[in-house]
């Protein structure tokens, strides 16, 4: 059938909702750079998506509705667009995308990743702004105002968020706030607990991995997966892999490095060192759990390294290896990694939001396993990403119940 047009009349839009009911998939509100709530009915409907992102397979349909349009949000509603025919609800963003049609204001600076789907229809999805806290750095406030992200004075409060949240279609909520933002990504954890929905924990605040947090989500049965998405081809998927691979060929691995450079609003957040303690935690634990003997801390280093203007939103990876063959005898390796940040992360968080669809509708709450090793950096329960990719098929199965 042809895609209806949104209605702007909020009556006429749930009126429309009501009539196609039985074919309604779910909505997702989505937190990103500019903090988040989300969401009006959903009026669009996505034709069957092919897999995407992660490679496990999930012909799941996609209506999303979403708060944030930073680069991530970009790739993610480019992507949307191209392989779902997503249509969205309300965002939140910054300054320059409060009141636009979140069709225009992906492509709005700061973002700066590659458009790979530039024709995306008016979605009668209008930005709106929501809670800062400590999502916003000081220094960002110093930048070039096209390379930075600019909050409104006036915010949502708690309420208004739960509210709309509850008057949505929304069923899962999406956290792609700045690295850094441990109290706001906590507001909005508890924000989705209080409505009711699902919760994917896309950066290193630990919300999955925090046995306080996922009980809370347990007590309430609504999924959670995190925390920290790992990328399709990233950094730490990369450097986890080579580690792996010596510890089977019994190479010992003797010291490491990663190091990360980049030009989007991502990197430039991280030049304050003091919001690193997390990421840093999550990117060094994936690569040490996959080894056979842990590094010292002196031997291992892994983290965001600077911030490259020019390289806009191409993230360049360095990884440099050391370890001992038979015989004792030394050997060294070093690779670079040249990729597209915000879409290298975009297809595996549709694919994590696919996963927590199918718990919602299994009735399955708590930690999603399976879904946490495969698409996250620093789940509760840390696996090599083989088996990984096994029980993450199983569960899509329905062979397994997280």
């Amino acid at each position: 059938m042809p895609e209806p047009v949104p209605p702007t009349d909020p009556a006429a839009a749930k009126a429309l909702q009501e009539l196609l009911a039985p074919a309604r998939p779910e909505a997702v509100a989505i937190v990103h750079e500019a903090p988040a709530h989300a969401t009006t009915p959903v009026v669009r409907f996505a034709r069957p998506a092919r897999p995407l992102g992660s490679g496990v397979d999930l012909g799941s349909r996609f209506a999303s509705a979403g708060a944030g349009v930073g680069g991530f949000g970009t790739g993610g509603g480019g992507g949307a667009g191209w392989s779902l025919g997503s249509a969205f609800g309300k965002y939140v963003g910054g300054l320059r995308k409060v009141g636009l049609d979140v069709s225009k204001a992906i492509f709005s600076p700061p973002n700066c990743t590659k458009v790979f789907c530039d024709k995306i229809n008016l979605t009668g999805a209008i930005v709106k702004m929501g809670c800062v806290f400590d999502s916003y750095a000081p220094h960002m406030r110093e930048q070039d105002p096209l390379r930075t992200f600019l909050p409104l004075e006036k915010e949502s409060t708690r309420e208004q968020i739960i509210a709309e949240l509850k008057d949505s279609c929304a069923e899962i909520m999406v956290n792609y706030l700045p690295v850094g933002s441990e109290e706001a990504t906590r507001f909005y954890a508890g924000c989705a607990l209080e409505a009711g929905i699902a919760f994917v924990n896309n950066i290193p605040v630990f919300i999955a991995s925090d046995p306080v947090w996922a009980k809370r989500f347990a007590d309430k049965n609504l999924p959670v997966i995190g925390d920290d998405v790992k990328a399709q081809i990233g950094a730490t998927v990369l450097h986890r892999t080579i580690v792996d691979l010596f510890r089977k060929r019994g190479v010992k691995v003797e010291r490491t490095y990663q190091l990360n450079t980049g030009g989007n609003t991502d990197f430039l957040n991280m030049l304050n060192r003091s919001r690193l303690a997390s990421k840093k935690t999550s990117k060094t634990e994936a690569v040490q759990s996959v080894m056979n003997e842990r590094l010292a801390d002196e031997n291992i280093h892994i983290g965001p390294s600077d911030y490259v203007p020019w390289q806009l939103d191409n993230k360049i990876c360095f990884i440099r290896v050391e370890g001992r063959l038979f015989g004792d005898v030394p050997m060294e390796l070093d690779l670079k990694l040249s990729v597209e940040d915000s879409p290298n992360s975009a297809g595996v968080v549709i694919d994590a939001i696919r996963c927590c669809k199918l718990a919602l509708d299994r009735g399955i709450g708590g930690v999603l396993h399976s879904a946490s090793a495969y698409f996250s950096k620093h789940p509760p329960v840390q696996m090599t990403d083989d088996e990984a990719h096994r029980c993450v098929e199983q569960f899509i199965r329905g062979e397994r119940d997280c």
